[in-house]
């Protein structure tokens, strides 16, 4: 059962082959057998899937047959679930209870999805290899000895373990296609507006964005379905309706125009994932796809930009974070400057640290023109690059991540060489787009990514390309060993 994807499942369910509480407790089990080797759970919440899986199973008795009707997911620790500890991998929200569901939350359980439990992450979304994380490192289940990547770390190697066939993830800077990159699954960041972030733990207000990781793009529109919608809660919700994902998934590639930015290609890039994205080019030129070179002349500016902007919108939104009314507390503080400071000290780890002192920095009255407001512009060039980009092209090419995973630890001495692994993802956050990961094979064993970017609310075409590729090509469906 645990190799079934979500569109499997909902078939399984439909056709009475096995009941949703009969599913839970076998994925149950396997989660408390395997995931002492991962790490990619913070909190199970069994009582509360057994519980929705019976009522899903009631609901199916019932007459009603929805794809998630039953089907079984796990939130990213920043998604705030009714009751349940939900602790942005930081032990400043260690025991934190939320009073209320996210949307996200809310949306997915009324559509009768299951939630096994919540998945490590880096602390507050900040890192790309999940090692930042309170509740220690989450590892990759293609060798426990490399990073997942981050920051739904937890999510990707849940999912690619096969603990569950899919989950939710957040992308602020390539947070979803990254670990969908190194851990072989598809991963979509939608546009930004698509998926409502109220009762999403903030990181980066501007660039946070709330999407699904799964094996296969069938399964990613299932997801984002359930996940997808305006929110009249969500100042940032965009009023659109919202398409139906699994409808487009069949359609013809023929004459479909791809760009390959030339700028992908430079020093950086591991020449093997090179030559693999160049593969997966010629697969889709079989599929009828047109492919032409294009230029993104800015994207160079891209990571100093993001590393003014996220760290900024940080310092801002973690500023709540005091002692005072939730979180972490100190003990016996002085004064009130004392209850500050130790609690902060104390709550949150050296990546969180460092990015609030950084974002400050930024924002301070002596160099907010000089940083801030110039990052700002350099934002609005590369959405004028992909402005250009697209009235040439329908969709643009690249790698995800220049490199396949890192060994764990490989690069915490030196934090500069963690941030450029997301130098492709990144302009996609700055400029609100929709971007996909899906696998594209293995170097050295270790899976890589290839990454499809589109235009404002076209995530129908990204899940279309990605579910035609993946008609044509198995790298979707490995498994790794022991697992």
């Amino acid at each position: 059962m645990h190799q079934l994807t979500l569109a499997e499942i909902a078939r399984g369910l439909a056709d009475k082959k096995f009941s949703s509480e009969e599913l839970t407790k076998v994925l149950l089990a396997r989660i408390t057998q395997l995931d002492p080797q991962l790490n990619s759970f913070i909190s199970l919440t069994e009582d509360l899937a057994l519980q929705q899986a019976k009522a899903a199973d009631a609901r199916r008795a019932n007459g009603e047959n929805g794809a998630l009707l039953g089907a079984p997911i796990a939130h990213k620790d920043l998604f705030c679930t009714q009751g349940i500890r939900t602790s942005c991998g930081s032990k400043m929200l260690d025991n934190f209870k939320a009073p209320y569901d996210a949307t996200v939350v809310a949306k997915l359980a009324a559509a009768g999805a299951v939630t096994l439990g919540k998945t490590n992450m880096d602390e507050f979304a900040m890192g790309s290899a999940n090692e930042s994380s309170y509740y220690g490192p989450v590892k990759n289940p293609w060798n426990l000895e490399h990073v997942p990547g981050g920051s739904s770390g937890g999510s990707a190697a849940a999912v690619a373990a096969r603990l569950l066939p899919a989950a939710t993830g957040t992308d602020t800077g390539g947070s979803i296609r990254q670990p969908a990159a190194l851990t072989n699954l598809t991963g979509l960041k939608p546009t930004y507006g698509c998926v409502s972030r109220w009762g999403m733990i903030a990181y980066a207000s501007s660039l946070d964005q709330g999407g699904p990781l799964a094996r296969t793009a069938e399964d990613c529109a299932i997801l984002l379905q359930g996940m997808a919608g305006f929110d009249p809660q969500d100042s940032t919700s965009i009023d659109e309706p919202v398409p139906d994902y699994s409808a487009s998934l069949n359609g013809s590639l023929q004459g479909l125009r791809i760009g390959v930015p030339k700028e992908y290609f430079g020093a950086g890039l591991d020449p093997r994932i090179a030559e693999l994205i160049h593969n997966s080019v010629k697969e889709l030129e079989k599929l009828g796809a047109v492919v032409k070179e294009i230029s993104l002349p800015n994207m160079q500016h891209a990571i100093p930009a993001y590393y003014v902007i996220a760290p900024a919108e940080a310092s801002s939104n973690l500023s709540r974070f005091d002692g005072v009314r939730f979180g972490y507390r100190c003990e016996d503080p002085k004064n009130l400057i004392d209850l500050y400071k130790r609690s902060r000290g104390e709550g949150f780890g050296p990546e969180v640290q460092r990015r609030i002192m950084v974002g400050a920095y930024a924002l301070s009255a002596g160099y907010y023109d000089a940083y801030y407001l110039k990052a700002q512009k350099i934002r609005r060039l590369i959405k004028n690059d992909f402005m250009a980009a697209f009235n040439e092209v329908d969709i643009i090419l690249g790698p995800t991540t220049p490199n396949p995973a890192w060994k764990l630890g490989a690069k915490n001495s030196d934090p500069v060489a963690a941030y450029l692994e997301d130098v492709y993802t990144i302009t996609a956050n700055l400029a609100g787009l929709p971007g996909l990961s899906m696998p594209a094979g293995f170097v050295d064993g270790l899976p890589v990514g290839v990454q499809l970017l589109a235009p404002y609310f076209q995530e129908g075409r990204l899940l279309n390309v990605a579910h035609q590729y993946q008609l044509n090509t198995d790298w979707h469906t490995r498994t790794p060993t022991g697992f």
